[in-house]
């Protein structure tokens, strides 16, 4: 199998990725720690002392809002260090797995998002994840890009945890009910992952980089912020926990520093028709996930 190289480790992607990718795989996974993405040039030395066969990026600067004042530093993460890895895995024979967004579009389109629709950010996050993107493309690396939405799991920072906090603590939690996309869980994200790279053998660069090229990769259906809260709502009730009414608003009464797409549901065709591959639908990974699946 192949030696894989994981960035980003101890992100929800990346430790779901570490854990499923560990199972099979000899794994190398770093992270903030051991690799400094805000200092990209040093990101080839890392990869040449690991000689890897598969390089995953999972690190990615996800602040949405803090980006817009600390564009310097979203562009160093999310655009500046792809590029660098694109082209180490070049020079290496290594095939690049990197994480997208549907922040790169604007969600007006009105319906899923395939990967060939033109994108258009929103602000400094979509932007340099984009950036980041066309670099890959136009490095010459094997690579593929998956892009997905709306990702949680069971640790770190995320809506469902939020979610379930804010209902545990308060009367009444407001949430946006404008603004539609499909929950995703980290460990579906993982297990596709490790599924594509599990047909690949001893050189994923040579039997995968045929099918370089961006994916859309998340759960099936599609809710706004609101649903997802209700659907989390709902289960905490039926186990029997108290919680807190649930209203919903329009993103006007809730404003950011940064839009949000409305309306930015993500077509998954292409990966299932390239590599045979579907997520679960996002109430279906709910389930999977609260009931303590590994991610």
């Amino acid at each position: 199998m192949s030696r894989i190289l994981l960035f980003g480790c101890n992100g929800q992607v990346g430790w779901a990725l570490a854990r499923r990718l560990q199972r099979d795989f000899p794994l190398t996974a770093l992270d903030s720690a051991d690799a400094d993405f805000t200092r990209p040039e040093e990101l080839r030395a890392v990869v040449r002392a690991a000689q890897p066969q598969v390089i995953i990026n999972a690190a990615a600067y996800t602040a949405v809002d803090q980006a817009e004042d600390n564009a310097e530093a979203a562009l160093a993460v999310n655009a500046r260090a792809p590029a660098v890895l694109a082209e180490a895995a070049r020079g290496a024979g290594a095939l690049l797995v990197h994480y997208s967004t549907d922040y790169v579009f604007d969600g007006t389109k009105g319906s899923p998002y395939t990967e060939d629709d033109p994108p258009s950010p929103l602000g400094v996050y979509g932007r340099s994840k984009l950036e980041g993107d066309l670099a890959i493309q136009e490095s010459g690396a094997a690579y593929l890009i998956f892009r997905t939405q709306w990702v949680y799991g069971l640790r770190g920072r995320n809506f469902l945890l939020t979610m379930q906090r804010l209902l545990r603590e308060r009367r009444e939690v407001r949430v946006v009910g404008d603004q539609f996309g499909a929950p995703t869980w980290c460990g579906a994200i993982a297990a596709a992952s490790a599924a594509i790279l599990s047909g690949a053998g001893d050189d994923a660069a040579a039997t995968l980089g045929g099918h370089s090229g961006l994916y859309n990769m998340t759960c099936g259906g599609e809710t706004s912020w609101y649903g997802f809260a209700a659907a989390i709502r709902d289960r905490m009730a039926a186990a029997g926990e108290p919680v807190a009414r649930l209203e919903s608003i329009a993103s006007a009464e809730y404003p950011t520093r940064a839009a949000r797409p409305a309306h930015a549901v993500l077509d998954n065709t292409r990966l299932a028709e390239t590599f045979g591959i579907g997520l679960p639908d996002w109430l279906e990974a709910l389930d999977t996930a609260l009931a303590g699946a590994q991610d």
